[in-house]
């Protein structure tokens, strides 16, 4: 009987009709919503259920900025030279290749010169994806440049902050940084031309330590972590439990360590408005 019998076939789907759905759809972390890629995209990685704001990468935090979206880049081709030869689980040489192939930049800052609601400025952002964010050697002198760029061109500065400290893999010579670039902060106030600093999520350890928090307006992006140290090692330190929201950009805020929280979408305006009070172009 089995001659008699129809097996049955797998029907198979023509591959330009199978429908492709992995990588298009994006949990948010706060509502815990299903959100499509690209409305999440459109809306500035800002969540459309409930605001949450996702994290931004360098290059469009620019975009976001400038008028037209359009800067010119500075010092691009400065790379880290492994100054200590490190390793840990891997050599720090190749973490560092990983991290420019993944990001396409050779360190955690991004420098870029453009107009702000028709008026020039300097501003620098740093990128999570590419170790962390990490202040090396390189970013404190991409970051110094672009102050010595501001005092040099009478511009006002604004630095985007992401970033998880200082470099380990450079040791003292990260730490080193955070003076160096507070020195050149002080010139600048010494000619009288401001800077903003925007604090995203998360912006900790040496970074907070120093330019992070030594703006003239220091802003934050709604939810974002900011301290020092961890909120785990903080409660083990000092044997306490925190308190609700602590690190949170809403917590500082209502501590007087923030001046404003402002959204990703008003953030622009906010800059160029508070220049223009600051009276950064005259």
């Amino acid at each position: 009987m089995t001659w008699f019998r129809k097996e049955k076939q797998p029907i198979e789907t023509p591959k330009e009709k199978r429908v492709q759905t992995e990588g298009l759809w994006v949990k948010c972390d706060k509502c815990r919503q299903i959100l499509w890629k690209k409305d999440l995209e459109g809306n500035l990685q800002c969540c459309p259920k409930c605001g949450h704001h996702f994290k931004l990468g360098s290059h469009a935090r620019l975009e976001m900025l400038f008028d037209e979206g359009l800067y010119t880049e500075h010092d691009a081709k400065l790379a880290s030279t492994d100054p200590l030869k490190f390793k840990d689980t891997k050599l720090y040489r190749d973490r560092l290749k990983v991290a420019e192939k993944t990001t396409g930049m050779k360190d955690a800052a991004l420098t870029g010169e453009g107009l702000i609601e028709g008026k020039p400025a300097i501003i620098c952002a740093m990128e999570f994806q590419f170790v962390g964010g990490s202040m090396g050697a390189v970013v404190g002198e991409k970051v110094t440049r672009a102050i010595d760029r501001c005092i040099e061109k009478k511009l006002p500065l604004v630095i985007i902050s992401c970033s998880g400290g200082a470099r380990m893999m450079e040791g003292a010579i990260s730490l080193m940084q955070m003076s160096k670039i507070c020195s050149a902060l002080a010139r600048l106030d010494e000619v009288h031309k401001p800077y903003i600093s925007v604090l995203t999520d998360p912006t900790t350890g040496g970074v907070t330590a120093s330019y992070a928090m030594l703006g003239d307006l220091n802003i934050a992006e709604p939810g974002a972590l900011i301290g020092f140290a961890g909120p785990r090692v903080i409660e083990q330190t000092i044997r306490q439990k925190l308190p609700e929201g602590f690190q949170r950009a809403e917590f500082l805020l209502e501590h007087g360590m923030l001046d404003a929280i402002v959204p990703r979408k008003e953030l622009k305006s906010h800059i160029a408005r508070a220049f223009r009070l600051m009276r950064a172009w005259e």
